[in-house]
């Protein structure tokens, strides 16, 4: 290995947000989290969908039960009643 061209690790302890501490080696001379895997939703299964803002009943209203199947019979609708126009034109 060369010489000189590699980091200095450190011993550093990991502070996370909910108070959770370990020891650990880094590059850097402080680690500070938001968020760990003692705490975060997905590894605790503590995960919920929070809707505060009523995306989705925004998403439902803007949007409504648009399929595939309902685009293309829109899409075959247009298309008969631009047929019908240019025959009666």
């Amino acid at each position: 290995m060369k010489q000189g061209i590699h980091p200095e690790y450190h011993e550093v302890e990991v502070r996370c947000g909910c108070g959770a501490t370990w020891r650990t080696r880094s590059t850097k001379k402080e680690l500070t989290l938001e968020i760990c895997s003692s705490c975060h939703p997905f590894f605790t299964g503590r995960q919920k969908l929070v809707d505060t803002e009523g995306r989705v009943e925004r998403f439902m209203k803007k949007y409504g039960e648009v399929t595939v199947a309902g685009r293309r019979q829109q899409e075959a609708d247009r298309r008969r009643r631009a047929a019908r126009r240019a025959a009666t034109s």
